[in-house]
């Protein structure tokens, strides 16, 4: 057995108060997100969504943040593969963001649901033309031979080779978590972690409230 027991980090790069806190949880998320683009962490957007299937069985995988607004948080992916499928049995999900180097995590639980073929076709739109292609080209999450994406690429190629607008997949979109509960959590010295919670009531108002490490 690895023991790792002796494996820790002292965070002290700094504190969260209430009063640091906005009113409403997306400008608190704006707010560290500005932080994170300052310094220039790689893949600001990186997020870990957390999702479960029919059986009741989690799993997890890192995807990356496309918008976030009032509204909620948009990714996109193929419809088809297993988190898309898992999403449309059971929409609660929930996503984490760790940004180590300014030792903050933000956690969000919430309900998926698809956006418009409009907004999905309008970020198709501006993605570079090899990843519309690769779009196109992977059944994501299904098994395939070694050299099957090779020449599915190939084939997807030629077959647009004349088109200036390649479309929209049927099967490829956007999703947008619409939060129901988010986290802000800095790091703090011995592990005594600042944490809130800001969770949305029935009248569609957030409430905050500490909880301990």
């Amino acid at each position: 057995m690895n023991n790792l027991g002796n494996v820790r980090e002292n965070y002290k790069k700094d504190i969260l108060t209430k009063e640091d806190l906005a009113i409403d949880p997306i400008v608190q998320f704006e707010r560290w997100y500005q932080d994170v683009e300052k310094n220039n962490i790689i893949e600001p957007n990186a997020m870990t969504i957390a999702t479960v299937s029919p059986s009741g069985h989690p799993s997890a995988r890192t995807v990356l943040l496309k918008g976030f607004s009032k509204e909620g948080f948009i990714f996109y992916t193929n419809y088809t593969s297993k988190k898309g499928q898992e999403i449309i049995s059971n929409p609660q999900v929930a996503l984490l963001f760790w940004w180590k180097e300014l030792e903050r995590q933000v956690r969000i639980e919430g309900t998926a649901e698809k956006v418009s073929q409009e907004v999905s076709n309008s970020y198709f739109q501006s993605r570079p033309r090899a990843s519309q292609i690769s779009a196109w080209s992977s059944p994501q999450s299904q098994e395939i031979k070694e050299d099957y994406l090779t020449e599915k690429r190939k084939q997807i190629e030629e077959e647009y080779a004349e088109v200036d607008k390649i479309p929209l997949p049927h099967f490829w979109g956007g999703f947008i978590i619409k939060p129901s509960k988010i986290e802000f959590w800095q790091g703090r010295e011995n592990r005594f972690h600042d944490r809130y919670v800001y969770e949305l009531s029935d009248d569609a108002t957030w409430h905050t409230k500490r909880l301990a490490p």
